[in-house]
């Protein structure tokens, strides 16, 4: 019946848009693929696909397949991993997606100590989940999700490891630079330099500047944090990062953080992962020491 190189071949055609372009993929004779399918649709007594013109269209029972093949190959992939490991007398693996972009800089520093603490782990960190994480773990392509905004969803679970606060950051020469803190009105004509990420996804816009219906003169993105600093250090703009990290970069770049707004804006960076993951010990023993991060980062 049912198996899994029949999901595997909806997956292709659904991604290659065409038999033949499948079974090239999944290194098959057209003519096998399409007699396997059949026979499987015999088996079922329904259609999968419906062909229009040159092209095929899923029926309902197509799509449900293609539905299931997205959750059940992942885990089959990752049952294969885990074993392959354990049959090299590795322990696992434990793979991490980003969704926070200078979060990268504070999981560094409890990599380090897991990797020590549990030499027959092997750490994976997978950065192309920023703001896309959640699909990614209900998919089995990472283990645990960094994330300072959880979307909770059955199944998973978060975990908040890390306190902090997210401040304005300024040059030393600043009109701001020696104020308490700052005022939305007050970065109507600035530059504000922020990652590549949807406003709706900041929190200098969602709980600061958007509120109070002020708007930044220009607004430009940059990738990564250093450049980002730097620019700010040279007065061409205005960022938003977690205080401790600018405090790490205030020792060798001319660049001072002050609070947003009068009571600050405060954050948790969290760790979701599957709720059927959590009695695995070293994962258990990575969210534990990220809990213990505070005073490896805040000087």
């Amino acid at each position: 019946m049912l198996e899994r190189i029949h999901l595997a071949v909806l997956q292709e055609v659904e991604k290659q848009g065409s038999l033949t372009a499948a079974a090239d993929k999944l290194c098959v004779t057209q003519s096998a693929l399409s007699h396997s399918m059949k026979k499987l649709e015999q088996q079922l007594g329904t259609d999968i696909w419906r062909r229009e013109g040159r092209s095929l269209r899923l029926t309902q029972a197509g799509q449900y397949l293609l539905a299931v093949a997205g959750r059940v190959l992942p885990q089959l992939d990752l049952a294969e991993e885990r074993l392959r490991q354990f049959a090299e007398g590795a322990r696992g693996s434990l793979r991490i997606g980003m969704e926070c972009h200078p979060c990268y800089q504070w999981l560094l520093k409890v990599v380090s100590p897991y990797l020590v603490a549990w030499p027959d782990v092997d750490v994976d960190v997978k950065q192309k989940f920023q703001f896309g994480g959640i699909g990614a773990l209900l998919g089995y392509e990472i283990d645990l999700l960094v994330t300072p905004d959880p979307l909770y969803k059955p199944g998973l679970r978060f975990e908040p490891v890390f306190d902090y606060e997210q401040v304005l950051v300024v040059c030393s020469g600043h009109p701001l630079a020696q104020q308490a803190y700052a005022r939305p009105a007050q970065l109507a004509d600035e530059v504000l330099i922020t990652y590549p990420v949807s406003p709706e996804r900041l929190d200098i816009y969602t709980q600061f500047l958007g509120p109070a219906g002020i708007a930044p003169r220009r607004h430009k993105t940059i990738e990564t944090t250093d450049i980002m600093l730097q620019m700010v250090a040279s007065g061409r703009g205005v960022a938003a990062l977690p205080r401790w990290l600018v405090l790490e970069y205030a020792g060798t770049m001319d660049v001072v953080p002050v609070k947003l707004g009068r009571q600050g804006i405060a954050k948790q960076i969290h760790l979701g992962a599957r709720e059927g993951d959590l009695d695995t010990d070293y994962l258990q023993a990575f969210i534990e020491l990220a809990r213990q991060s505070t005073a490896v980062v805040i000087p």
